[in-house]
């Protein structure tokens, strides 16, 4: 919740804090496709209607959230400007001045935490029961690494942590961090940590992820350089605060867009002015599987795009989705969907789509999305 005070104050890092890491029938569907979704785009926008509804978020991990945290304060911001002002940011700390702009300051942002620490002193449900989330965004581990605790120690701690959430709220949606790169002074091997841990956080995820809570990856390390977006080679300065925001809008959006619903949403994003036109949608449809790919966003150097997966004619038990992706162009994050190459694979939960019936899922893409589409659709 926004403070009514506006004065900002000088926030002293303590110094537990300091330095730590804290597919013509078919086209014409294609064609309907994407017209309902170019109309949904431009007529009406889900974080529009979320306005009128609270989601209560709350973000949970260590300094680099809590202390001072000021990508919260970019990444409230553009919650507010995109029509998402019903997002309230929930916890038991609060700096909403620290940043030089009041906002909704509500974290779990606890600097030195580890999240073998936090499970092991049986914190979360305290702040679970005080907050009441709707959604987590988990930007825990960093001070684990530090520590040396395995990944398997860590997952095995994240899995019981989402245990907490989920007797808390059964539908918790549940948004988990790839956590920034390190490289701190006497901690030569912590870079190499932080690789194995990201590397494994997505299968982890796809086995703990359910239909009624399901869980999200955001790679918040593709693209974060510790020499240039960190002032001590862990915590982020300003440069790094806007690739944090940056990276946890997508798929905070797709969260909030969820909550009240049996199956997560993508984001419905307003997007800024860009340089070239938005590529037109794009569809295929084979062996019972239509899938519509568009531009949902996109800006100098990246973009988010939405794949609809729909059964026209029949039920689908799972689907493959292979995209085109042109050189130049990566994939850095994508949600509801596992990716192997250039190709997108239905989740347990969401692989079955009933007759006339559709999922979606969405990703984020760093260069031009033009050329980007969808190159086939296989279903089961």
């Amino acid at each position: 919740m926004i403070p009514s005070y506006s004065q900002p104050y000088l926030l002293v890092r303590s110094p537990e804090d300091s330095g730590r890491p804290g597919p013509t029938r078919v086209l014409a569907l294609a064609v309907i496709a994407a017209l309902v979704l170019g109309a949904f785009l431009i007529g009406g926008s889900s974080g529009t209607a979320r306005a009128a509804t609270t989601v209560r978020v709350m973000p949970l991990g260590d300094s680099i959230t809590g202390s001072p945290g000021c990508w919260r304060q970019l990444l409230w911001s553009r919650l507010q400007s995109t029509g998402y002002t019903g997002v309230d940011f929930v916890g038991t700390l609060n700096n909403s001045t620290s940043c030089g702009t009041a906002y909704d300051g509500d974290n779990e942002g606890h600097g030195g935490f580890q999240a073998t620490g936090i499970l092991n002193d049986n914190q979360l449900p305290g702040w679970l029961s005080s907050s009441k989330p709707d959604v987590v965004m988990m930007q825990l581990a960093t001070n684990d690494v530090w520590s040396n605790i395995s990944t398997s120690s860590i997952l095995a701690t994240f899995g019981r942590l989402v245990d907490q959430m989920r007797a808390n709220n059964p539908s918790m949606r549940v948004v988990v961090a790839q956590i920034l790169p390190m490289n701190p002074s006497g901690c030569s091997e912590c870079a190499q940590r932080v690789i194995n841990l990201n590397a494994a956080i997505p299968a982890w995820a796809a086995s703990k992820s359910t239909a009624a809570s399901p869980i999200t990856v955001v790679d918040l390390w593709t693209g974060f350089n510790t020499a240039t977006d960190t002032g001590d080679g862990v915590h982020p300065n300003d440069a790094g605060n806007q690739k944090i925001a940056a990276a946890w809008y997508p798929a905070l959006t797709a969260a909030v867009n969820s909550v009240g619903t049996t199956t997560p949403t993508t984001p419905a994003t307003t997007p800024p002015a860009s340089t070239s036109p938005t590529p037109a949608p794009t569809a295929t449809f084979q062996g019972g599987c239509l899938a519509t790919f568009s531009v949902t966003n996109s800006w100098t150097g990246g973009f988010v795009g939405t794949v609809k997966v729909s059964a026209p004619e029949s039920a689908i038990s799972r689907w493959k989705v292979n995209l085109t992706i042109p050189s130049g162009t990566s994939i850095t994050n994508i949600w509801n969907a596992t990716l192997a190459g250039s190709a997108a694979s239905s989740l347990s939960w969401n692989s079955s789509v009933a007759s006339g019936q559709s999922v979606e899922f969405g990703f984020q893409g760093s260069g031009s999305a033009t050329g980007v589409g969808v190159a086939s659709c296989t279903a089961g």
